[in-house]
């Protein structure tokens, strides 16, 4: 995801003062020292998370003064990065470069085309964002509580700032569309509470722990209850009636990218950030349309096998309705894809070397955001605190969560997907901050989808129409290349999009209508998964072909991940490095 920093907090922008006696790595390090040290102090709940103590933990500034000179730092950082000698580089440090003044530039372009006019998407957004925040905090000591209060005194504020920045989105046409907006009031409104006690946000004062003072229990008490009624509910309210009486009914009609400000560009910019891949729209859709035949011949052959008298469509009629394909409780569905992450738990050892040392739990997605959320996320652990990994599962309206895709859907968030992948970068501690805690999505997204075909491999997928189930999820990601482009840069409307992705997967058309709604609120970040998938698999025949006896899939995967996330071209440079040094040592030791 890319990073948005909201406020500017040094006075000063720091200005090119390389030692000259430092060699090129040392001044670019200083460059990322300097960064890493402004964003912690731009946004005082990371730099909490960090173990950095700032003055007072509040939201980000995003005042047009504050995103101004943001802007104003990273070109001054851009500047210095284009003095940096890169054939004086070391090999890693050429790679953290590339990586660097990619962020640097996704930090400018956000701000040049006013991304942050438009601050969510269909199912999230920064209303929803701050309703975890109380997951930040371990509530052990007095400042915790404090640290915290503090942080909700600031919501109210936070809210005005960026309801102007999407009046001024209004003004200029940048907005979301109205079409995938119908239920954006009743989630917004979901926050508040009828009193302070019924808040999600008084939650961490019902167990204040024994050791703070009664006297300190009661004022925190006494202080939450006046926050949350005067900053969280009433801010909550003022958001909730802007988007009912401005926001929805001004919104643009039309929902392709292309029809925005400088859409086109905008488009451009955002499947080159996504992807990390230099592919027109046109190249996105005509690789989209093949994989779609090849999926689509598959999935032929699947339905044969089962004996179903019927056509393509009937068999997805079937798969949609027939109620054994569905969970009956909450804890069915929980429980299943409980029992599927701990069989892929024990199959890891055969496909990796080095496995991370954060678990991971398995959890329903929460109420506030299910009803319009997607079947399953990922949801990773904080730095430096005791909370474990999340796989979050879906369980709002059972009938719409098929159990033919869990196999799938659990091999993509937990393992050997999202969970081992993130907790594992986290754990790369030769690698800079920025890299640690960045997501570059056509990696991640792309590693995640390429783990659901590494249940083939080992075991999963027994089952044919749970086998029909992975292929409808590749299929889903194949479908993205096609309706993605189709509707910001091709002219679909949103019935086609549906119609194109309901007639080519299982997915309940409750998910497609989600799904398509995702896509027009977040231009190309769908086109990830697909595109890194292919890259993965394209890399690893290429080692298994070229090395021959050679190959060990656990060498192969100790490569993908042991570097972090990375661009799909520096991807491609580290497994060619790698099957140069497996033939290299093969050679000198014969």
């Amino acid at each position: 995801m890319k990073i948005f920093l909201n406020s500017i907090l040094f006075s000063v922008l720091f200005t090119a003062t390389f030692s000259t006696t430092a060699s090129e790595n040392e001044k670019l390090t200083q460059l990322f020292d300097k960064e890493w040290a402004y964003r912690l102090e731009a946004n005082p709940l990371l730099g909490r998370s960090m173990g950095k103590e700032p003055k007072q933990v509040t939201m980000s500034d995003i005042s047009p003064k504050a995103l101004k000179e943001q802007n104003s730092f990273y070109q001054t950082l851009l500047n210095q990065l284009n003095t940096i000698d890169v054939n004086a580089l070391s090999n890693d440090q050429v790679v953290n470069f590339q990586i660097f003044k990619d962020q640097v530039l996704a930090e400018l372009t956000s701000y040049q085309f006013g991304m942050h006019q438009a601050p969510f998407n269909s199912d999230s957004g920064f209303y929803s964002g701050f309703s975890r925040v109380q997951n930040s905090f371990k509530f052990d000591t007095a400042k915790d509580y404090q640290d915290y209060l503090d942080l909700l005194k600031s919501w109210k504020p936070h809210v005005e700032s960026q309801i102007a920045h999407m009046q001024s989105g209004l003004d200029r046409g940048f907005s979301q569309p109205k079409i995938i907006l119908s239920t954006l009031v009743e989630r917004v409104r979901s926050y508040q509470s009828e009193t302070p006690e019924k808040s999600l946000f008084y939650k961490p004062f019902l167990r204040i722990p024994e050791h703070i003072s009664q006297d300190q229990k009661d004022d925190f008490i006494k202080q939450a209850k006046i926050v949350i009624d005067q900053s969280v509910n009433k801010g909550y309210s003022q958001l909730a009636d802007f988007f009912e009486t401005v926001y929805v009914p001004n919104a643009r009609e039309s929902i392709a990218a292309h029809d925005l400000p400088d859409g086109k560009a905008f488009y451009e910019n955002q499947i080159r950030y996504y992807t990390t891949l230099d592919l027109t729209a046109d190249e996105i859709h005509a690789i989209g349309l093949k994989e779609v035949k090849r999926i689509r011949s598959e999935m032929a052959d699947i339905i044969q096998g089962t004996g179903f008298k019927g056509n393509f469509a009937e068999f997805l009629t079937f798969l949609r309705t027939d109620p054994q394909f569905y969970a009956k409780t909450e804890v069915e569905l929980l429980s299943r894809a409980s029992r599927i992450a701990k069989q892929m738990d024990a199959k890891l050892p055969q496909l990796f070397k080095h496995l991370p040392r954060t678990p991971y739990g398995v959890e329903p997605v929460p109420a506030q955001l299910a009803p319009n959320y997607t079947t399953g996320r990922y949801v990773r652990s904080p730095k430096g605190s005791t909370q474990p990994g999340y796989y979050w599962v879906n369980t709002y309206a059972l009938d719409k969560r098929p159990l033919y895709e869990l196999e799938a859907l659990t091999l993509h968030e937990a393992v050997p997907g999202h969970h081992l992948q993130i907790a594992l970068s986290q754990e790369l501690e030769d690698l800079p901050p920025f890299r640690q805690y960045s997501y570059i999505s056509a990696f991640g997204e792309g590693w995640g989808l390429y783990s659901e075909w590494l249940g083939l491999e080992t075991g999963f997928y027994k089952d044919p129409y749970s086998n029909f189930g992975r292929l409808t999820y590749e299929m889903w990601r194949a479908v993205r290349l096609v309706v993605d482009t189709g509707m910001h840069a091709k002219g679909w409307t949103r019935e086609e999009a549906v119609n194109y992705l309901a007639s080519n997967t299982a997915l309940s058309l409750h998910n497609v209508n989600t799904e398509i709604d995702r896509y027009i609120s977040w231009p190309a970040q769908a086109l990830s998964y697909k595109l890194g998938e292919l890259t993965i698999k394209r890399l690893r025949k290429e080692a298994e072909t070229k090395l021959g006896k050679l190959f060990d899939i656990r060498d192969f995967h100790y490569e993908v991940l042991i570097h972090g996330a990375v661009p799909l071209n520096i991807l491609e440079q580290n497994i060619g490095n790698y099957i140069e040094s497996t033939l290299s040592n093969e050679n000198r030791t014969n």
